[in-house]
């Protein structure tokens, strides 16, 4: 009998979790990382960039309906929404339900994250590649919003890795300066911020860099699973206040209107409300008013 085969995550020196291989279905060296994918036994299919888990289909829901739905919905009237990373088109999919969105910019920098996903993770983007309002393109995030014309679009959605390797430069001055210039004058930008409990530095360097460009910063929680370490961050930085003070009932009608109302797993009016109340560990970490 073949012995099991397990894959150990490498994001941690002295901590980790590992999958149990069912078989591995791509194993690729891009010119920006290492790519794997991989069947497991536990979570359905798994990619892995650089050795640390990015998306699993058995939980990606949480993460990506809490990336998507609640700054476009504390939002508002979000119509152009400017999407950077976020390959495996999960974002890209759930931007486009909001039915008052008529433009979805997405900028992914490795080309063969795309191809991937779209060969052994369909069911992950679904239909979003092909939609009219989509546009995706293969390049530089920061050399796109350098390029873009000032206040063209309404959110800017970052899914990105850590501040290391390739996903770096999406947390830098420049980056944030540039996404303050795109957005309107209500508009908002929101990305991953790691988990406080082992990436405390991560939460407080990011929210004091967007708090040079931006009046109001923050964030909010999501549980994902296979984002191990207790609640994962997401940082948002806005030009307006207000952004985690929306009542449900007032979460609930923007959603029904927006066509998403009863289409999700995790998000909720009411997950979404109480996804802005801080443990006080986790708060600690964002700069005081």
């Amino acid at each position: 009998m073949a012995a099991d085969i397990w894959l150990n995550e490498t994001l941690y020196a002295d901590w980790g979790q590992r999958f149990r291989v069912v078989r591995e279905l791509a194993r690729v060296t891009s010119d920006f990382q290492d790519i794997v994918l991989f069947e497991s036994a536990s979570h359905g299919r798994v990619m892995v960039l650089d050795g640390v888990i990015q998306i699993t289909e058995g939980d990606e829901f949480v993460y990506q309906e809490m990336l998507v739905h609640v700054p476009l919905l504390a939002h508002g009237a979000c119509r152009d929404v400017l999407i950077i990373g976020a390959g495996d088109g999960g974002v890209l999919r759930r931007v486009l339900q909001h039915r008052g969105v008529a433009r979805a910019v997405m900028v992914e920098i490795d080309g063969e994250v795309i191809r991937l996903a779209r060969e052994f993770l369909p069911a992950i983007g679904g239909a979003a590649w092909d939609d009219p309002r989509a546009e995706v393109i293969v390049g530089d995030g920061i050399d796109y919003v350098r390029r873009a014309a000032d206040s063209s679009f309404d959110a800017v959605i970052v899914d990105s890795t850590d501040p290391i390797g390739v996903g770096e430069v999406l947390f830098t001055d420049d980056f944030y300066a540039h996404c303050a210039r795109i957005l309107r004058s209500a508009g908002l930008i929101v990305n991953q911020c790691g988990v406080p409990f082992l990436q405390e530095e991560e939460l407080r360097a990011t929210s004091l860099r967007r708090r040079r460009f931006f009046p109001h910063v923050g964030a909010y929680l999501a549980a994902v699973p296979t984002y191990v370490g207790g609640f994962m961050t997401l940082g948002f930085a806005a030009k307006s206040a207000g952004l985690g003070a929306l009542a449900p009932a007032e979460i609930g009608a923007r959603a029904q209107a927006a066509g998403i109302l009863g289409t999700t797993r995790y998000w909720s009016p009411e997950v979404h409300a109480a996804a802005f109340a801080l443990p006080p560990y986790i708060a600690a970490a964002l700069p005081r008013s």
